[in-house]
C-alpha cells in the first residue's frame, strides 16, 4: 500500500511539472521573424562633411520602428559603428535604452569617427547597425548600412617661427628653442616656459639672422640686442611684434588641496600648456578629498567650481574621488574637466634617474593625437643599465621587449640603455601589438 501511495505522489509531481512547462510556453510566444519587423532608418543619405563650427548641430539622425516580439516587451537598443573595413570587434557602441531614435551631434559623430581611426579631412565609409535586446538576449541585429563621413581635426595649429634660446632655456641651442605660440591678437606671441638662472634671447627659425635682446632692460625689443637676465622659475613670456615690446610674468597653474598636497604642504601639481587645444593639462593621481586650482602656488588668484564644469574665483572646493585623471583647464572660458584614466605610464630601472624602486619617470599623453593611444616622454637622461615601461608605478602591468623588435611584450625582457639623453613614444593604437620607439 505504501508503494502505491508513493507512486501516486510521484505521478502527481511529474504532472505538475509538465503543466508548469506548458503554462510558460503558452505564455511566451516569440515571433520567429522578429528581426524582420524593424530596420534602422538613416535620414542622411548624402556624404556628411563635419565642420567644427557646427559641433552642436545634429549631423546624423537615426530611427527605427518598435519590433514585434510576439508578446509585450520593453527592449533596449544599441547602435554599433565601425569603419567599413572593420569587423565590429572594436566598434564604438552607443547605449540607447528603450528609445526608438538616436541623433548624433557634429561633435559626437566627429569624436566617434576619429576614435575609430578615420583620418581628419578625409572622407571615410563607416558601417552602422542596430541591436535590440530583451534582458541580455540579442534578438535584433540589423543589416549593416554605410554612411560617408569626413571628420575634422580638433587640433589647433598655434605654432610660430619664433623661439627662446639661452643659457636659461636650452644651453644656447643644445636642444630646440622653446616655442612661442600665436594668440587671438595678430603679432602678439606667447610662451609658457620653465627657466633656470641665466640669460635668454628671442630668435626666428632657430637662426641668428633675426633675433631680439634688450639693450636697456626696459622691456623693449632690440634687434641683435643684449641678453636678457632671468631667474629660475615658471613664466609666461609675451612678445609683441607690433610694438617691439615683451613682458615676462610669473605663471604656473596648479592643483592644491587635500586631494593632492594637503592644501599646500608640498608644491602644487603644475599643469602644462597644450598648444594643440589652447588649454592647460596634466595627468595626476588624486585622493579622496577636495581641490582647487590656483596661480603661482599662491592664493592671490584661485578657482573653485561655479556652474558645473566651470571655474569661478569665488567657487567652492571641488570634490574628488581617488583615482588617476587627465585634468584640463581652459582659461579662455574657465571650463575644466577631470577625466578618469586607467593607466599612467612610466619609465623605471637602474638606467633611470630613480632606479628600480622609482618613482617612475612619467610619460604624458601626446596631445596632438585625438585618442589616448600614444604616450610620450621627452629628453630623459639615462645611464648605462636596464629599464622597463610600467603602468601606475606598479609591476602588475609592465612591458619589455623579448625580441628587440620594437614590439612591447607584457612582462618581457628588460631593455638596455647606453648613457645618453632619449625621447620615448609608446603606441597602443593596436592593443594586441603595442610598440615603442626611441630617439
Amino acid at each position: 500500500m505504501k508503494k502505491i501511495i508513493n507512486s501516486l505522489f510521484a505521478l502527481i509531481i511529474v504532472s505538475i511539472g509538465f503543466t508548469s512547462c506548458e503554462d510558460i510556453n503558452d505564455r511566451v510566444i516569440i515571433n520567429p521573424d522578429v528581426a524582420a519587423t524593424t530596420a534602422l532608418i538613416i535620414q542622411e543619405t548624402a556624404p556628411i562633411v563635419l565642420l567644427e563650427e557646427n559641433q552642436t548641430e545634429i549631423a546624423l539622425h537615426t530611427t527605427w520602428t518598435a519590433p514585434d516580439f510576439g508578446f509585450d516587451a520593453v527592449p533596449t537598443y544599441k547602435i554599433l559603428i565601425d569603419l567599413a573595413s572593420g569587423d565590429f570587434s572594436s566598434a564604438e557602441t552607443i547605449e540607447i535604452g528603450d528609445k526608438l531614435e538616436k541623433s548624433f551631434t557634429t561633435l559626437e559623430l566627429n569624436s566617434i569617427a576619429l576614435a575609430l581611426g578615420a583620418e581628419a579631412d578625409v572622407a571615410s565609409d563607416l558601417s552602422i547597425k542596430l541591436q535590440g535586446f530583451i534582458g541580455n538576449q540579442l534578438l535584433i541585429n540589423t543589416n549593416l548600412q554605410t554612411i560617408n563621413v569626413t571628420p575634422y581635426s580638433s587640433i589647433l595649429d598655434l605654432s610660430t617661427t619664433w623661439g627662446i634660446i639661452g643659457s636659461a632655456a636650452n644651453d644656447w641651442g643644445a636642444t630646440p628653442d622653446l616655442p612661442f605660440y600665436t594668440t587671438s591678437t595678430a603679432g602678439v606671441l606667447v610662451a609658457y616656459v620653465t627657466l633656470i638662472d641665466g640669460e635668454i634671447k628671442f630668435r626666428e627659425n632657430s637662426d641668428w639672422d633675426n633675433n631680439f635682446g634688450d639693450d636697456g632692460a626696459d622691456g623693449t625689443l632690440d634687434a641683435g640686442g643684449s641678453n636678457i637676465a632671468v631667474e629660475s622659475g615658471a613664466y609666461k613670456i609675451t612678445m609683441n611684434l607690433n610694438s617691439n615690446t615683451y613682458k615676462i610674468e610669473d605663471f604656473s597653474l596648479g592643483i592644491v588641496g587635500s586631494a593632492y598636497n594637503n592644501w599646500g604642504e608640498t608644491p602644487d601639481f603644475a599643469l602644462t600648456y597644450d598648444s594643440y587645444s589652447d588649454q592647460f593639462r596634466g595627468i595626476v593621481k588624486l585622493l579622496d578629498g577636495e581641490m582647487k586650482f590656483r596661480m603661482n602656488n599662491d592664493w592671490g588668484t584661485a578657482y573653485g567650481e561655479g556652474a558645473a564644469g566651470f571655474l569661478d574665483a569665488s567657487g567652492g572646493n571641488i570634490a574628488t574621488t581617488a583615482g588617476r585623471y587627465i585634468v584640463t583647464v581652459n582659461l579662455n572660458d574657465l571650463s575644466y574637466s577631470l577625466e578618469p584614466i586607467e593607466d599612467i605610464w612610466g619609465l623605471v630601472g637602474e638606467a633611470t634617474p630613480n632606479g628600480w624602486d622609482g618613482p617612475d619617470v612619467l610619460f604624458t599623453r601626446d596631445w596632438s593625437q585625438p585618442n589616448d593611444d600614444i604616450w610620450v616622454l621627452n629628453k630623459v637622461t639615462l645611464i648605462d643599465g636596464e629599464y622597463k615601461f610600467r603602468s601606475n608605478g606598479a609591476w602588475a602591468l609592465n612591458y619589455g621587449d623579448d625580441n628587440a623588435d620594437g614590439i612591447l611584450d607584457n612582462g618581457g625582457a628588460n631593455l638596455v640603455a647606453t648613457a645618453g639623453t632619449y625621447s620615448f613614444v609608446l603606441n597602443f593604437t593596436d592593443p594586441e601589438n603595442p610598440t615603442y620607439t626611441i630617439n
